[in-house]
């Protein structure tokens, strides 16, 4: 494991993405929003992603330079064809799409089609935060999660995330995947060589395992709760639901036929849409409220629920966001630590590209 700061991960970064023929602006945000992973210690979607964002561009499946537009629109709602570009990019185009409609009329709603994977759903949500909105982000992603009593992976990990501003107290911001972990934490345990817990994957016949290679062999991601005895239908109704919203809405494809990730596996044949889809949500405070009087009971909300009474053995009840931004805050200053696997592969990517990790 090896620290490295925000500077040199952001530098490498933008000069692979630029050198690969993203222009400067796209190659600027795709690299605030794949290190904002990073920073918020979801290690799995930041720069541990990049060579596989290089390889999806090297088969083609990526366009570096998309031509990104809306396609059909109302006052409060549009659809965004992001043109086979980064997610990383057209995922904050389409975010700022419903914020305007926001402005405009209270709130605004964008379904996208024809994206790649975005990086982290919280990073677009929070997006809104600065212009006194609530913000939603969603995203369907490559099957890997069997439905409540299934062997067929037929759903994403399909993470939802919301962020609601406050006035003193540091924003609430919820971003989770529907199932009970998200692939990336597997891929960490591969290389770290251990178990997942109990409840996080199936085997290819169904049955629980806790090899961390369970869905490569095979097997599936199972729901949010594991199981049907621990609400398992709830996590798999919550897939859906962000399946629906982000692809069948907009002319995406869902379940089976999202594109994998991997380059290495192609996409399914006589595709049901366009690429992956996205869904978002801005919503303007004040079209409910008065932003001051809102965010002030937001303060008075979350501070109600930081004093709750905590069970024994817990300091703290958490709210959602905190975990977050206080490893923001250290890795900002300490650095961002890598795995040595990582620290390998976008050295050997670097050297590809002539670009120095």
């Amino acid at each position: 494991m090896q620290n490295f700061s925000y500077e040199h991960l952001y530098r490498f970064t933008y000069d692979m993405l630029f050198q690969i023929g993203c222009p400067e602006s796209d190659a600027k945000t795709a690299t605030e929003v794949l290190l904002s992973a990073d920073l918020r210690g979801v290690d799995s979607h930041g720069v541990a992603r990049l060579s596989g964002y290089v390889r999806l561009w090297e088969k083609g499946r990526i366009n570096a330079k998309p031509k990104v537009k809306v396609t059909y629109e109302t006052p409060s709602t549009a659809v965004v064809d992001g043109d086979s570009g980064l997610g990383l990019v057209v995922a904050p185009f389409a975010m700022k799409v419903a914020m305007e409609k926001a402005k405009n009329v209270g709130t605004g709603w964008v379904s996208v089609k024809n994206s790649n994977h975005y990086g982290i759903a919280g990073y677009h949500a929070m997006m809104a935060l600065e212009q006194d909105m609530i913000g939603i982000s969603l995203t369907n992603a490559s099957p890997l999660v069997a439905p409540t009593f299934s062997k067929e992976r037929l759903l994403g990990t399909n993470p939802i995330s919301v962020a609601i501003p406050a006035k003193e107290e540091p924003p609430f911001v919820a971003d989770m995947a529907t199932t009970t972990a998200a692939n990336g934490k597997l891929e960490i345990l591969q290389r770290k060589g251990l178990d997942t817990p109990t409840g996080w994957v199936q085997d290819k016949s169904g049955n629980p395992t806790t090899s961390a290679n369970g869905v490569k062999d095979g097997g599936a991601l199972l729901p949010l709760g594991g199981d049907r005895e621990h609400g398992s239908h709830k996590g798999y109704a919550l897939g859906a639901i962000v399946d629906i919203f982000s692809a069948v809405l907009s002319g995406a494809n869902y379940g089976p036929w999202v594109p994998p990730f991997v380059a290495f596996l192609d996409p399914l044949p006589n595709l049901v849409g366009e690429g992956i889809g996205h869904f978002f949500g801005a919503m303007r405070v004040d079209a409910f409220r008065p932003a001051d009087e809102f965010k002030s009971h937001m303060d008075n909300w979350i501070r109600r629920f930081r004093t709750a009474e905590t069970t024994p053995g817990n300091e703290k009840v958490i709210i959602p966001g905190d975990p977050e931004r206080e490893l923001e805050y250290i890795r900002m200053k300490d650095g961002i630590p890598l795995l040595d696997p990582v620290v390998k592969d976008l050295t050997e990517l670097g050297e590809r590209f002539g670009v120095k990790f």
